[in-house]
């Protein structure tokens, strides 16, 4: 992470209790930190059409929960990093646990009947959810809220594995390519945290076109955003297929993923 902050701007002192490495307010006047800002278009923008996708696919309402908590994650990283206020902060970072025990909780009813709730689940998640916000605004330790989600995250990752390795092998492909680029992502988050001010200071001696690609941070949030979304996919084809559809992987415009599927028809 960053040092103190480096220039005020529009929105004033920095109250955050997390300043990233990326210069503040270099780019414009009105966004404290430019390219981590932007970044977030990747989990703004794509999980709302999949949310409009699922609404109009007739899927369970958890899905479009799925799709627009991505949303609510990239709208509150988006206001934290323009403006690196406190209260945006957490606007961030609480969402990240929402959206990941509302992730949990479609990935363990992957196998039931269509509609079914399971409130045993729900209020277990929701308990961690108000046990974690309540525990959070009182320390403000941001290593309490990353061990937390982190380990939201390990529980999909076994999950995820399960299902690849003991029910749809053939769902590999998504499956870990999810998990891969999620971890790419992580990979590039802690780098940006370690080496820092060797970034700072290369950025310093190269074209500003080269300093853009090292702005780490903001590669964290394109490519967890990839990967969440494409986690999204993975749940979304294995409760699919359980429900015996016939889910496809499709590619818009070559490039983006998409689930498209109809029912099976019955004879």
């Amino acid at each position: 992470m960053a040092p103190a902050a480096d220039r005020e701007g529009y929105w004033g002192p920095t109250t955050s209790t997390l300043d990233w490495c990326e210069e503040n307010y270099s780019v414009t006047w009105y966004i404290a930190e430019f390219w981590n800002t932007v970044s977030n278009l990747i989990m703004i923008i794509p999980p709302v059409f999949g949310a409009i996708q699922s609404i109009r696919d007739g899927l369970e309402k958890r899905y479009i929960a799925s799709y627009l908590a991505l949303t609510v994650v990239g709208m509150g990283s988006w206001c934290f990093h323009m403006t690196l206020k406190y209260e945006m902060q957490l606007l961030d970072e609480l969402p990240m646990i929402y959206s990941c025990c509302i992730f949990v909780y479609c990935m363990f009813e992957c196998f039931k009947i269509k509609n079914s709730v399971n409130y045993h689940l729900l209020f277990t998640l929701v308990l961690f959810s108000l046990i974690v916000t309540t525990v959070y605004l009182k320390v403000k330790e941001p290593i309490f809220h990353q061990v937390m989600y982190g380990m939201l995250v390990f529980t999909l990752v076994l999950r995820s594995i399960y299902i690849v390795t003991w029910v749809y092998p053939w769902l590999r492909g998504l499956g870990y390519t999810s998990l891969g680029i999620f971890l790419l992502g992580f990979l590039f988050w802690n780098i940006d945290n370690i080496f820092c001010d060797s970034l700072r200071n290369f950025r310093k001696k190269v074209p500003p076109i080269i300093g853009i690609t090292t702005q780490f941070h903001a590669w964290w949030h394109i490519l967890t955003g990839l990967g969440s979304y494409l986690h999204i996919l993975f749940s979304l084809y294995t409760r699919t297929l359980y429900l015996r559809y016939r889910p496809k992987v499709k590619f818009i415009f070559g490039i983006w993923p998409v689930i498209l599927f109809e029912p099976l028809r019955k004879h």
